[in-house]
């Protein structure tokens, strides 16, 4: 391994930033690495025969023959989930994180052996919301702590959940009983409410949700219609559907940009998923992102309109899927379009980033990894 580092370093100045995986699957152990901002690429794979436990550390031995500072940071340790585990069944323990676009730092703000999925980032910058079994939690950034937020009758939310443009509405996917169980919208005031209020139809199949407009009139979700999912938009008054996208794959993870003129979507109707804008209309579909060695899911727009981040699965997920406990990245790219950049590598996937996670100055990015228990 250490001949394919040197060489590796070779090509990069002493400035350069690298990323560095270590992994271990039964006598398998696989070396990854990677300039930040590109996706991580096997250097040498090993099989040794080892006992159950296991001792990790980190060390660098500097054979230029320079002076060089080296610096650790972001350093995670994952216990990923069993071969035997069953998805939507049994789940991982959460790490609520954050990370900066504009400096490769991961800050870890809480974590949890539970399920803590999708983090919506509030408008005055105070607080995240999360759902957990079910229910939604204020996560507050100041003391660290978890309180349930009031959603009324609606105690069995799924992870796509919105908060307004304009900050005062909170929109959720609530699992209606007297329906089969089928995702329905219901909005209700960002501090929570008994009565949230019903936005779509019920009996047409599962909706959803992914993005509220700025006028706060319209609702965006994938809706499961005529066998198959596409992106419609419901009007929140009248629950009047409008199908905006008709294609044989999936479409889904539709969001307004905030001047409410487009709206961005992944798609797998060239194969592998992308992502994609359109008019507010429908109309004019235009792919973005084209990297066929992966899957991108969920774009979300900054609040100043200039930046979309996404989660990229590997070609070792089907286009169509997005499941828990993988390999993933989050990318971020210019919002007109453009290069990609990684900007986090993490274990993780359903529930990382399915929803708007912005902070209100544009410069942060709040996430969910996973990792199993150590004991």
């Amino acid at each position: 391994m250490n001949e394919s580092i040197n060489r590796i370093q070779g090509e990069s100045d002493k400035n350069t930033i690298f990323v560095l995986q270590l992994s271990r699957a039964g006598g398998q152990i696989t070396f990854k690495m990677a300039q930040f901002g590109e996706h991580l690429r096997t250097i040498q794979q090993v099989s040794d025969t080892m006992k159950n436990e296991l001792f990790a550390g980190l060390f660098v031995k500097n054979s230029s023959g320079e002076d060089a500072a080296i610096t650790f940071r972001n350093v995670r340790i994952v216990k990923p989930a069993p071969e035997s585990m069953e998805s939507y069944q049994d789940y991982l323990g959460s790490r609520l994180e954050i990370v900066d676009i504009e400096q490769p730092n991961r800050t870890v703000l809480y974590e949890t052996e539970h399920s803590i999925q999708a983090p919506n980032w509030t408008n005055d910058g105070e607080k995240l919301i999360v759902n957990s079994n079910g229910y939604l939690y204020n996560y507050h950034l100041e003391s660290g702590t978890l309180f349930r937020l009031n959603t009324g009758f609606a105690t069995n939310n799924n992870n796509d959940h919105v908060i307004s443009f304009d900050g005062t509405l909170l929109a959720i996917s609530h699992h209606k009983e007297e329906y089969g169980g089928e995702s329905t919208i219901y909005t209700l005031p960002i501090e929570g409410s008994d009565n949230p209020k019903q936005v779509t139809q019920s009996g047409l199949g599962a909706s959803y949700l992914h993005g509220i407009s700025p006028d706060n009139e319209t609702v965006l979700f994938t809706g499961y219609r005529n066998g198959k999912y596409d992106i419609y938009a419901a009007d929140t008054e009248t629950m009047e559907e409008t199908q905006l996208t008709n294609t044989p794959g999936l479409d889904d993870g539709s969001e307004y940009s905030p001047d409410g003129k487009y709206i961005y979507f992944n798609s797998n109707r060239t194969g592998t998923m992308q992502i994609w804008k359109m008019d507010a209309d429908g109309s004019n579909k235009i792919q973005l992102t084209f990297d066929e060695d992966t899957h991108d899911w969920f774009p979300h727009i900054s609040p100043d309109g200039k930046w979309i981040v996404f989660l990229s699965y590997g070609l070792d997920v089907e286009s169509g899927d997005h499941p828990f406990y993988k390999e993933v990245t989050l990318q971020l790219m210019p919002a007109e379009g453009g290069e990609p950049q990684v900007i986090a590598y993490l274990y993780g996937g359903q529930g990382t980033i399915n929803v708007p996670s912005w902070s209100p100055d544009s410069k942060r990015v709040s996430f969910v990894s996973n990792s199993g228990r150590f004991y």
